[in-house]
């Protein structure tokens, strides 16, 4: 789990604060929150419809006085250090809080049990 919270950080929490370093301040997009917080969602991995290993969590932000919990919410993968995060219905690359157009991945930070449900 220390792998997978190091590598969003990595991956999702420094690049995101350097872009919003250089954002313009007259900027039409929201303002960069005051801190932001990462949480680990699940103590113990989770397994997807392919058996490869993931651990959801959670970003919350703060803009002034209280916290906002799951502003972002996804998961990532230890063996492969892969960072998704979830966008509407979808899951996407992380690549897409940094301004890239990165298309939606199915099956991806979904366990097992909820994949065969769903097929029922």
């Amino acid at each position: 789990m220390k792998t997978a919270q190091a590598r969003v950080e990595s991956v999702l929490l420094k690049p995101l604060a350097v872009a919003e370093e250089r954002r313009s301040r007259f900027s039409r997009a929201r303002m960069p929150p005051m801190a932001r917080r990462l949480r680990m969602t699940q103590l113990a991995a989770s397994t997807d419809a392919e058996g490869r290993p993931f651990v959801p969590f959670a970003i919350d932000v703060r803009f002034g006085a209280g916290w906002k919990d799951g502003d972002v919410v996804g998961c990532a993968y230890p063996s492969t250090g892969e960072v998704f995060v979830k966008r509407g219905e979808a899951h996407r690359p992380a690549q897409v809080l940094l301004g890239k157009n990165v298309k939606p991945v199915a099956g991806v930070c979904e366990g097992a049990e909820v994949v065969a449900a769903a097929a029922k």
